[in-house]
């Protein structure tokens, strides 16, 4: 099971995700480095572990207020070999397969960007797509028809829980293990509450592909050694 380690970009810093409170995220304050800015932060994650994917959510471009495209072409040239997700909250397919030929990094769908089935379908058949299957409290976000019906899905799926995003309460295992009967051969990635490594074992019991991290890297509760274990 893959970890990947996640980077929320607002106003050219690394914030502090939680619960999908977006307008309250504020810059990151973390034991790993000085500072927010994502070179440093995201030097000190590889410092931390040799992992080998980053998820980005670009939370100024998918309010519609500029982006990090810059920055994320610095992290690529910087870290030969990483892989980036981004999350741009890019919908339309040409904006999509852009990111897919030119980069930086490889498209993140997210269900909440996406305004139609028909908009979410010609993006999600771009090659290479990423699918973030989005629920906020209220349920899941985006064309009820794109969660429902997995034919439509690519290849490699987020479940992401935003709800449990920060909040250190666990990840959604019913949610997860729903979407994993349906999802066939597909790559199913966990994103939001995982706490330590009982969760990570449980997860991958699940059949879970990776799981996208962030508080638990930052605080602490998962250490090098536990960390490192899954990477080999």
């Amino acid at each position: 099971m893959e970890l990947i380690p996640v980077l929320d970009l607002m106003g050219g810093a690394v914030v502090h995700a939680r619960r999908g409170a977006r307008d309250a995220y504020r810059p990151i304050e973390t034991p790993l480095c000085v500072g927010a800015t994502p070179r440093d932060v995201a030097d000190a994650l590889l410092r931390l572990a040799p992992f080998r994917t980053l998820y980005v959510a670009d939370l100024d471009a998918i309010a519609g207020r500029g982006g990090h495209d810059e920055v994320l072409g610095e992290l690529a040239s910087r870290h030969e070999g990483l892989a980036l997700w981004v999350d741009a909250g890019e919908a339309r397919a040409a904006a999509v397969a852009r990111r897919a030929v030119h980069g930086p990094g490889r498209p993140v769908v997210g269900s909440e960007a996406v305004a139609s089935l028909e908009q979410g379908l010609a993006a999600l058949a771009v090659t290479g797509t990423v699918f973030s299957l989005d629920f906020g409290p209220e349920g899941p976000r985006g064309p009820a028809a794109l969660h429902a019906d997995s034919q439509f899905w690519p290849d490699t799926v987020i479940v992401m829980t935003l709800a449990r995003v920060g909040a250190g309460e666990g990840p959604d295992y019913a949610r997860l293990g729903a979407i994993l009967s349906r999802a066939g051969g597909r790559q199913v990635y966990a994103a939001g509450g995982v706490r330590h490594t009982d969760d990570l074992a449980r997860l991958a019991d699940l059949g879970c592909a990776g799981v996208l991290l962030a508080s638990a890297l930052h605080d602490g509760r998962l250490a090098r050694r536990e960390i490192e274990a899954y990477l080999s």
